[in-house]
């Protein structure tokens, strides 16, 4: 059985039962399972607590955690354009220079420690997140934060790798030179416009 007990069909969402269902039958999905898990984070409306991060306006969770996460995602896969920009009050830089270490943060929440806790191994080695990480996580977060955490941390993860991939600030000659023609475009598309071109 899953670390967290998927939703009982019956009680998934009409609209995320609808779109699994969707899935399954076209072969996108092949397990409903994961999806049962995700669906405990399907909710309509952000809370209305006036802690709403710009970048994820309907999340659960609070937009300075949110805040706190991303920096650090940042830091962990050295994307410097994210590591210096600040988008809720409160990320000073100050603030953000402890992120390396949170027990040198005495502002901290005790879910603001554990969602940094977790992003960090999520990031560096995801292998020890087990029953012990998820029990601690159930005694601060809602069983729908968790799995808005785990999704939220993990797609920071991906992207802040690939914008160090692209080395924003380098110096050095791009490798792939701007071209207009390559914009919103598939391969095919490209090929099909310069064989026009040249015909």
């Amino acid at each position: 059985m899953p670390r967290i007990e998927p939703m009982p069909w019956d009680q998934v969402p009409a609209k995320e039962r609808e779109m699994i269902e969707a899935g399954m039958k076209s072969g996108g999905f092949t397990d409903p399972l994961p999806l049962q898990i995700f669906a405990y984070a399907a909710h309509d409306e952000a809370p209305d607590d006036g802690d709403r991060h710009p970048n994820f306006p309907r999340h659960l969770l609070p937009g300075r955690l949110l805040e706190l996460l991303r920096i650090r995602s940042a830091q962990l896969g050295g994307c410097e354009p994210c590591m210096a920009s600040r988008k809720v009050p409160g990320a000073t830089s100050e603030a953000v220079a402890c992120l390396t270490d949170p027990s040198l943060r005495g502002d901290l929440s005790q879910r603001e420690r554990l969602a940094l806790e977790f992003i960090e191994m999520l990031a560096t080695d995801h292998h020890q997140i087990g029953d012990d990480i998820y029990r601690r996580l159930a005694e601060h977060f809602t069983t729908a934060e968790i799995i808005e955490l785990g999704l939220t941390c993990a797609h920071q993860i991906g992207t802040h790798r690939f914008l160090h991939t692209l080395d924003p600030y380098g110096d050095a000659p791009p490798v792939i030179c701007f071209d207009p023609a390559q914009a919103g475009v598939t391969w095919d598309q490209l090929q099909a416009q310069r064989q026009a071109a040249e015909a």
